[in-house]
């Protein structure tokens, strides 16, 4: 009787200390499903912020494309940068949204997985608990256990005790496999949030330069014009002029050079590097190729080009090896440029240039000094109209202008 009252107690003090972790378990998880419950209820409110300036931002890009298409003057030009100011400052606004939101999606992760790492670990004493009560149960024989209880009805008794603690510890199990499962997505989706912040905070700089390349456009035209819708056209006439002015001679540039390259330079410039290249550090295109929402579209025609964002000053590298067939540049205002012929019938073009380091008839390998980048409304090179610091970068085939995007890596 000894043994059997010993072994009761052993029962009930195994139970009581596996009951006891039951409040204590059941009281964080209600603590963290709240913090969790209030954290997507933030998310949630971040989203419909969201959406909201989503819908404001398309009510400014409708203003911009009915703008595009009036009567090119002053005024208009104006009121179409002002609305482009404000869709930026909508752009940004959008962008520090999406990253609140994200933080508060990572902060979800992160409290999440706390809890989750607590509840792994529980499950793993109380599987412990569970196998060292089972343990000492398998030590005594069944002639042990008829005869330390005081009736079959015990005996059965303590043997589906036994059943049910075997099924908890396979139930126990599940759980820890679930759990351990749900931490690592939880990780794998933490890494992807990171990602997904750190790609939103380069797109807040980027938004930030357009708007601040919008306002200086605004304030060069205001400089410029002295509000007189005269010199507005004037500046339109003279950017007119020197757009197609390059336009004509590099086509010529380009024609005469092919005719005048001797079989032996020809030669090399098949057997060349005539893969294109960034010409300036990889980053933001500005205005793509032919781009509709080019601000100058109607004053200039379509963008034979891609705008990439650079600073006043970066150096330009040659895109493919080449020989240099144009160099326009006098050190003032003027659009100045730099035409580059290539192998495979491919030509390319430099524009808003602030220094050149070459000159006519030269040979260059892909990924040497050419110059520097320019853009800056009034600065060196920078022509009648320019948004801000960026090169113009032309892509030529045959004679051509083609997408750089789709030879750029």
């Amino acid at each position: 009787m000894k043994n059997k009252a010993l072994k009761t107690i052993i029962i009930l003090l195994i139970f009581a200390g596996l009951l006891s972790l039951a409040p204590l378990v059941f009281s964080k998880s209600g603590d963290i499903d709240a913090e969790i419950e209030a954290l997507n209820l933030k998310i949630q409110n971040q989203k419909k912020q969201i959406d909201n300036l989503k819908a404001r931002q398309q009510e400014y890009q409708a203003q911009i494309q009915a703008k595009q298409r009036d009567r090119i003057s002053l005024s208009n030009q104006l009121s179409l940068l002002e609305n482009r100011l404000a869709k930026a400052q909508l752009d940004i606004e959008e962008t520090n949204l999406e990253i609140d939101k994200t933080n508060l999606e990572i902060q979800k992760i992160e409290v999440d997985s706390t809890n989750l790492d607590e509840q792994i670990e529980t499950q793993k004493q109380h599987i412990g608990n569970l196998l060292r009560l089972v343990y000492k149960q398998d030590q005594i024989s069944t002639l042990e256990m008829i005869l330390l209880n005081g009736s079959l009805a015990e005996f059965l008794n303590q043997a589906k005790y036994l059943e049910d603690t075997n099924k908890e510890i396979g139930q126990s199990v599940t759980d820890l496999k679930r759990d351990k499962e749900r931490l690592d997505n939880n990780k794998l989706s933490l890494t992807e949030k990171n990602t997904e912040l750190t790609t939103l905070k380069n797109k807040l700089e980027e938004k930030k330069n357009s708007l601040a390349y919008e306002q200086e456009n605004k304030t060069f035209i205001l400089e410029e014009t002295r509000s007189s819708e005269k010199e507005y056209q004037n500046l339109l006439l003279q950017a007119k002029r020197e757009q197609d002015q390059a336009a004509a001679e590099i086509a010529s540039a380009e024609r005469l050079i092919r005719q005048k390259m001797s079989q032996k330079d020809q030669q090399k410039l098949n057997n060349g590097n005539n893969t294109i290249a960034w010409p300036v550090p990889k980053n933001y295109i500005v205005s793509s190729f032919h781009d509709t929402d080019y601000p100058y579209r109607n004053i200039i025609g379509e963008h034979p080009a891609v705008d990439i964002r650079a600073k006043q000053g970066t150096t330009i590298t040659a895109a493919a090896d080449g020989y240099v067939a144009k160099v326009k540049f006098d050190g003032t205002r003027s659009y100045s440029y730099i035409m580059l012929i290539h192998g495979d019938g491919l030509a390319t073009v430099y524009g808003h240039t602030s220094a050149v380091y070459v000159v006519t008839d030269q040979y260059v390998i892909q990924g040497q000094a050419i110059g520097r980048s320019g853009g800056t409304p009034g600065g060196v090179g920078s022509g009648g109209f320019t948004t801000g610091p960026h090169l113009h970068f032309e892509v030529r085939k045959d004679g051509l202008p083609v997408n750089p995007e789709n030879y750029l890596p």
